[in-house]
């Protein structure tokens, strides 16, 4: 058995695009257009790692979908855990659960697809603003 790709469903593919590769810093790995089905795949992976992809459906008939939570998260690794929510929030993405650990932080997608980042290997050392910086919102 081999992991291939979690889906989530979204509703602005432009949208969602921004946030997971121009702020995220994932990739468009490949697309794929189902007319007879009304429905748009596009496959996202972080730049050197394919194997772990992540697939955003977008139906081209609108459609609610609740806040997404229920989904749970999708979670990646990364090297510096300050640096990149200080990159996010620069992009002005909201870090709903800052890392004041110095290891583990929540954002959410546009559709509110809650994203864990964990930093990579041990702990950093506390720092400020995050050790006291507040949650905000859901994640």
């Amino acid at each position: 058995m081999r992991y291939l790709h979690t889906m989530v469903r979204v509703k602005d593919v432009d949208q969602s695009l921004d946030f997971y590769c121009n702020k995220l810093g994932l990739e468009e790995v490949r697309r794929k257009e189902v007319e007879a089905g009304r429905f748009t795949l596009i496959f996202l992976a972080a730049p050197g790692n394919h194997d772990a992809q992540v697939e955003l459906t977008y139906n081209w008939d609108p459609e609610d979908y609740d806040e997404g939570r229920n989904f749970g998260h999708l979670a990646y690794e990364v090297d510096n855990i300050y640096e990149t929510c200080q990159q996010l929030m620069d992009k002005g993405v909201t870090i709903n659960r800052p890392p004041r650990d110095g290891y583990m932080a929540f954002i959410r997608s546009p559709d509110n697809i809650s994203i864990e980042l964990l930093q990579k290997g041990a702990s950093l050392q506390k720092q400020e603003p995050w050790a006291s910086m507040e949650n905000t919102g859901k994640w």
